[in-house]
């Protein structure tokens, strides 16, 4: 995810300045003091329209049509937008402009605005699309009234054509009422485009904090709302935040990232591993149980609470080997002992973890197909070196999955007889292939010659297919000469199934 878009929060000027330049300066300050006051990342956005080809000459002055007396009352010239933009950057914050027209794109140029917007009306005007993307700026998309195909067709223009793409799910109501925000729209927008970041541009009412937690909930990384401060003279729009209000919505965001957590994993604090192991049952001794002596099932019993080191009943019932006592207990006590995990267990866990990997990235494999667990040093060091491979077909041509867990490496090798492609499906993976390093990333392919040294590595984890020739066992030739001098099944594991 680009670290431009992560966690900013976007105040929408729009037409709030009043075509008053010393206003919009004073909604700048305002932003500012904000983005002091939470430490948030935070940008302030304009609106850019050229007017006089903007509007057709018959509407100009009209106040019957919608939203031309809103446009030409708050004009700003080209000098003034630049105070804006200056005082943007002055306050440390990141400058934003929705340009509705062609030469506004020019504008967006000419001003150095960091990031160009595209508003949800104009996400299907191709011409001005064409000339953003030509800008080459990081952009912004909204996606009001856009159904997932025309969405489809933004991304996949914008993605190939702009240095950095966030793209927001929006409801062009204003305000938006309640049952009508679709967040379980944008999480579908997160599992479809995974390396595009998604977030959320908001209309709901201003003193609504609701909202903006569901959309953090769901994932939504960056955030927009409109913007503005209220005097005697100027009343903000039903879905415009004042200073307060704005202040708020960021405590909010705020409040549901804490609650979601850092990243997606789960971190067990001392205080909560503490909280239940006051619940777990002890292994206790039924009878007298001698230094070296076996400790059986029958030997001993579960029971709380159980104490700091103790081994628990679970622990005791997860592994298959009997454990061996290391010093004398008698009747009653407490049996402090370290689980050992045996080969099974450990097998069991590796295929755990790639089940999990593949439920993850949404992959599904089938039942016609056999395990491969490559351990190169052991089965103990599997986590640090090795793989699991799953064998799909295996003809004159072969089809593999390669499951690598998170931190994975697999060593340097080469094949003689099988010439291989892999496709990057999901995670991240590092080649070395032949001294170059490649970075693959989903949808990557990469040919990998007969006699060509590769080795791989993953950080965050990696499911990749291998297309490959037909694929025979001892055809793995490895630069080390302790895993060369190995049988292969020396350093495999094959499970038949699940």
């Amino acid at each position: 995810m680009s670290k431009l878009f992560e966690n900013l929060h976007i105040f929408e000027m729009a037409n709030n300045h009043q075509g008053d330049v010393n206003h919009g300066l004073k909604i700048i300050d305002a932003a500012a003091r904000l983005a002091r006051e939470h430490r948030v990342r935070t940008a302030v956005k304009l609106q850019f329209r050229e007017l006089d080809s903007f509007i057709h000459p018959a509407a100009k002055g009209r106040d019957d049509i919608m939203h031309i007396p809103r446009f030409e009352s708050t004009r700003l010239d080209e000098g003034q937008f630049r105070q804006l933009v200056d005082a943007i950057r002055s306050a440390g914050l990141v400058s934003v402009a929705t340009p509705f027209d062609e030469p506004s794109v020019g504008l967006c140029q000419s001003l150095g605005v960091d990031v160009i917007k595209v508003a949800s009306c104009s996400a299907t005007d191709w011409p001005l699309l064409e000339e953003i993307a030509k800008a080459n700026k990081p952009v912004i998309a909204s996606t009001g009234g856009l159904s997932i195909y025309e969405i489809d067709n933004l991304v996949t223009f914008l993605s190939k054509r702009v240095p950095e793409l966030a793209v927001m799910h929006c409801v062009s109501l204003y305000p938006t009422p309640l049952d009508q925000h679709a967040m379980n729209f944008m999480a579908k927008m997160i599992r479809r485009y995974p390396y595009v970041t998604i977030g959320y541009s908001g209309h709901e009412a201003p003193d609504n904090t609701d909202v903006v937690m569901v959309a953090v909930a769901q994932g939504a990384k960056l955030l927009e709302r409109h913007f503005g401060v209220a005097t005697d003279e100027i009343t903000l729009n039903k879905y415009s935040m004042d200073p307060e209000q704005a202040g708020e919505w960021i405590a909010a965001a705020q409040r549901a990232r804490a609650v979601m957590g850092v990243d997606d994993g789960k971190h067990v604090s001392q205080k909560e591993f503490e909280s239940l192991l006051q619940l777990q049952r002890g292994v206790f001794a039924k009878r007298a149980i001698r230094k070296g002596e076996e400790v059986r099932r029958e030997d001993v019993y579960f029971a709380m609470p159980c104490q700091d080191g103790q081994l628990t009943s679970g622990q005791f019932g997860q592994y298959r080997a009997n454990f061996v006592a290391s010093r004398d207990y008698g009747p009653d006590a407490a049996l402090f002992e370290r689980a050992q995990p045996d080969k099974y267990t450990q097998i069991r866990g590796i295929l755990h973890d790639a089940k999990g990997q593949l439920y993850e990235a949404g992959i599904a494999l089938g039942d016609d197909i056999s395990i491969e667990i490559s351990h190169h040093y052991g089965i103990d060091r599997f986590r640090e070196t090795g793989c699991v491979l799953i064998n799909s077909i295996n003809r004159e041509y072969c089809n593999k999955f390669l499951i690598m867990l998170p931190g994975q490496k697999h060593p340097h090798h080469k094949h003689k007889a099988k010439e291989e492609t892999f496709h990057m499906l999901w995670g991240d993976l590092e080649v070395d292939l032949e001294g170059d390093i490649i970075h693959l990333k989903p949808g990557d392919k990469l040919l990998v010659e007969r006699d060509q040294l590769h080795a791989f590595r993953t950080r965050k984890g990696a499911i990749f297919g291998e297309i490959s020739t037909k694929s025979i066992r001892s055809d793995s030739y490895y630069a080390d000469e302790r895993i060369a001098a190995m049988d292969p099944m020396e350093r495999k594991t094959i499970v038949e199934s699940w």
